[in-house]
């Protein structure tokens, strides 16, 4: 039954998520810029999952990297497909996840996920946060490393996420983000300080 529900990965498995990894390092130290993932480079769409969101999947987790699955992408499909291609084990509590694949649904209460120590912040949780665009909210204004002035964001995201962003983040614990449409990848690191365009 497992066997019908898998789907290909990469086309080629070692360049291709060489490709995704680095464009995932890009994000992150520029926060901000959205880098975009050429079609040729990712897996196909799967049950739900946006092209970029699998190839990052794909490119981040491995056995070491125990996922959770917000309630829309918790499908056996995408447990399959998962499990068989990075081997990660998936996870029911957050609080032993370092990795978590949601949806905006999610994002109104971060509470659970790993925000590591003060002595290892690296063991925080990821968040891989699958949107319908990388455009469409309030205007912000992103400031911190990797940014020379300041980078204008409008994601699609309500004051209250930003807030609860901002209560999880205890530099240097906090947590690490992605946002993802389509092949589309925007990288937030928790380093990186967000306020209302024209606030302080």
């Amino acid at each position: 039954m497992t066997a019908t529900l898998l789907q290909p990965a990469f086309a080629d498995p070692v360049l291709d998520a060489q490709r995704s990894f680095r464009a995932a390092l890009k994000a992150l130290a520029g926060p901000g810029v959205a880098q975009q993932l050429p079609a040729a480079q990712l897996p196909p769409h799967l049950q739900g999952l946006a092209a970029a969101s699998h190839g990052l999947c794909l490119a981040l987790l491995d056995i070491d990297t125990p996922l959770w699955l917000a309630p829309r992408f918790d499908t056996q499909a995408i447990r399959a497909n998962l499990t068989f291609h990075c081997g990660c084990p998936i996870v029911s509590d957050r609080q032993n996840a370092r990795f978590a694949l949601l949806d905006d649904s999610q994002l109104h209460d971060l509470s659970g996920f790993d925000l590591g120590n003060d002595r290892y912040p690296d063991q925080s949780c990821t968040l891989l946060v699958q949107l319908s665009s990388l455009e469409g909210g309030r205007q912000l204004a992103w400031r911190g490393p990797g940014i020379q002035n300041e980078n204008p964001v409008a994601l699609p995201l309500t004051e209250a996420f930003w807030q609860e962003r901002e209560a999880r983040n205890d530099f240097p614990r906090g947590i690490d983000m992605f946002f993802i449409a389509g092949n589309r990848l925007l990288g937030l690191p928790r380093s990186t300080q967000v306020a209302f365009a024209g606030g302080a």
